[in-house]
């Protein structure tokens, strides 16, 4: 037994589909945006890292410069 589409039941259907589509792009851009928060944290942090430590070794050593390390 088959049943015969209804004229009703494809606009139903395409706004389930249209439904369904939002809330796919809805998440996406919250997974998005969240990656985008975890990158720039994980960035903060290791700058952070990055100038303690050339903080102090700079303190140990003073730094070459480029136009120093041409002359040679």
């Amino acid at each position: 037994m088959t049943m015969a589409s209804s004229p009703t039941a494809q606009p139903t259907s395409a706004a389930q589909l249209k439904e369904r589509r939002a809330r796919d792009a809805a998440q996406a851009m919250r997974d998005h945006e969240a990656k985008r928060v975890a990158t720039l944290a994980k960035t903060a942090r290791l700058r952070a890292l990055r100038l303690a430590k050339e903080a102090e070794v700079g303190e140990a050593a003073p730094k070459k410069t480029r136009s120093a390390q041409k002359a040679r």
